[in-house]
C-alpha cells in the first residue's frame, strides 16, 4: 500500500497522539535516516493528496495527522482482497485468520 518512505511516516503519524509539522516528522525519522525537510514534505503533500493523511494549517505550518487508523486501513485493504473472492473464500481466509491469531 505505500512506498517504504510513506510507510515511515504513517507509522510515525500513527504513533503520535497530535497532529506533526513536516519537521516533527522529520526530527522523528532521523534516528533511522537523515533526511532533507524537503524530501519529508514532499512524501506528505502526496500522502495529503492520496486521502491518507489530513492536514490543517497552523499558523505557517501544516499540521499532519493520519485520515484513517492503522486498524481501519489494515480492516479496509482486507474487505477489498476479500470481496475480490467468492463469499466461501473469503469464509475461508478469514477462517485461517482466526486460527493463527486465535
Amino acid at each position: 500500500m505505500f512506498g517504504d518512505l510513506e510507510q515511515a511516516v504513517m507509522d510515525v503519524l500513527w504513533a503520535s497522539p497530535t497532529a506533526m509539522s513536516v519537521r516533527d516528522v522529520q526530527a522523528a525519522l532521523a534516528n533511522d535516516r537523515e533526511l532533507a525537510y524537503t524530501t519529508v514534505m514532499t512524501v506528505m503533500d502526496r500522502l495529503a493528496k492520496k486521502g491518507q493523511v489530513t492536514r490543517e494549517l497552523d499558523g505557517r505550518a501544516w499540521q499532519y495527522r493520519p485520515s484513517r487508523t492503522w486498524v481501519q486501513m489494515v480492516a479496509n485493504e482486507i474487505v477489498g482482497i476479500l470481496s475480490n473472492g467468492t463469499p466461501e473464500q473469503a469464509r475461508a481466509v478469514l477462517e485461517a485468520v482466526h486460527e493463527r491469531v486465535g
